[in-house]
């Protein structure tokens, strides 16, 4: 039952101008700006009804928030928004799961987090990510390259040639996780992120009623956590130059290093797995923006930036609150789940002239693609650098950006993913 809205006028009429932005198909289309520029203009802070879709039970229902403001507000302020009260996804855990989830930091609000994230830090410095600028660019030309030479009629479908692999390559270099295992992250991470959508992710495991597990549920995250662990030991027997060699010298209980490793392997590869070919199709669609890009009018950094604005990897993070507050004129009771959305933040009139417009040199450029305040992403430097070498050697390499077919996207409300991207990769260079 949804708490009793504070509103003026007549209740029913104005529900009903209140449009959907829960549902995950909506994605699989596109992001729904139209929807969000609505909520942004009427309805800023608007109630969502969490109704059953694709087998998913229904849930008690959510605040959408739209707007920038509102957006920085809820992520800045973890003392009335918080995402240890009830984690960070937007359906809501099995209650024997939470205690379990909230041993990774992002799960947790200060200053359990800082601590947690302090630790990850060391191990994930900028000095560090920037080592493997030259592993990153030689993976960015190898792949290329090969996208090039296997190419069918000049066109190929980049996902699975190209930017899945860079992500997940670039990522298993980073862990220090040897070459025979890395595809298990890849299982992994689409286990997860893609489990809303019924072409992208195995079919779920079901519990004795028939309804779908949630695949973040603990019980069904064994395998990847007893892999953590003997990576651990590994490491700690053998240790290198990577983040997991960092992590299992650092101290950490067991369930800590389970869930650091669960975050940095799902969140770490599909940031950049979503971005990557969500900034080419961009591109795709820009191609007056690309020429800039092309003749080095607009540096591959500042592109990266804007890129990043119109695409971002995450759609929503959830948090509840932890007391009764008022947010853009709505009455929020403790326990309230509150839904931040990201794609509509970077879209908003009153912050960025002009938004759907691609802009690449565009400043300022507030986005809010990797969060912001606490929890504000430990791998936004690795996602950055990654991103701006794809670009300068996609430019160095191959034509402009091009359909060749229809893209696909991921059924999710969480990862805005590519499942399918074909573009011409043969053709004029500059």
């Amino acid at each position: 039952m949804p708490p009793a809205p504070d509103r003026t006028g007549d209740p029913a009429r104005a529900e009903a101008a209140v449009p959907d932005v829960f549902d995950p198909r909506l994605y699989a289309e596109g992001i729904p700006h139209e929807r969000y520029r609505l909520l942004r203009d009427h309805h800023p802070v608007a109630w969502q009804e969490e109704h059953e879709v694709l087998g998913w039970p229904a849930g008690p229902g959510f605040w959408a928030v739209t707007r920038h403001a509102d957006v920085v507000r809820v992520l800045r302020d973890h003392s009335v928004y918080s995402s240890w009260a009830g984690a960070t996804q937007i359906r809501d855990p099995d209650p024997a799961d939470l205690p379990f989830l909230r041993s990774t930091m992002l799960n947790q609000d200060p200053p359990a987090h800082g601590r947690l994230r302090r630790t990850v830090s060391r191990a994930f410095t900028p000095a560090r990510v920037d080592a493997f600028a030259d592993r990153v660019r030689d993976r960015a030309r190898t792949l290329l390259a090969a996208a090039r030479a296997k190419a069918e009629d000049g066109a190929c479908d980049v996902v699975p040639a190209v930017t899945d692999e860079y992500a997940l390559l670039n990522l298993t270099d980073l862990l220090g996780i040897p070459a025979a295992d890395r595809g298990l992250l890849l299982d992994w991470t689409v286990r997860v992120i893609g489990y809303q959508d019924p072409e992208d992710a195995p079919e779920p495991l079901r519990g004795p009623d028939g309804t779908p597990l949630n695949p973040r549920s603990p019980a069904l995250l064994g395998e990847m956590f007893a892999y953590a662990r003997e990576l651990a030991e590994h490491k700690r027997r053998r240790p290198g130059d990577d983040v997991m060699t960092s992590l299992a010298q650092a101290g950490l209980e067991p369930a800590e290093l389970e869930m650091f490793f669960f975050l940095l392997t799902v969140a770490g590869n599909d940031t950049v797995r979503s971005a990557a070919p969500g900034a080419l199709l961009a591109l795709a669609g820009a191609p007056d923006a690309y020429r800039r890009l092309d003749s080095g009018e607009v540096p591959a950094d500042r592109a990266v930036e804007e890129l990043l604005r119109v695409h971002p990897p995450v759609l929503s993070f959830r948090r509840t609150a932890a007391a009764d507050t008022e947010l853009a004129g709505r009455t929020i009771r403790a326990g309230d789940k509150v839904v931040v959305f990201h794609a509509s933040a970077n879209h908003d009139e009153r912050v960025f002239a002009d938004p759907r417009r691609l802009v690449l040199d565009r400043a300022p450029n507030p986005h809010v693609s990797f969060g912001d305040g606490p929890h504000v992403c430990l791998g936004a430097h690795f996602a950055r650098l990654q991103l701006r070498v794809l670009l300068e050697e996609w430019r160095a390499a191959m034509p402009a950006p091009e359909l060749a077919g229809p893209p696909r996207r991921l059924v999710s409300n969480f990862i805005n993913g590519m499942t399918r991207l074909p573009l011409r990769v043969s053709g004029p260079q500059r």
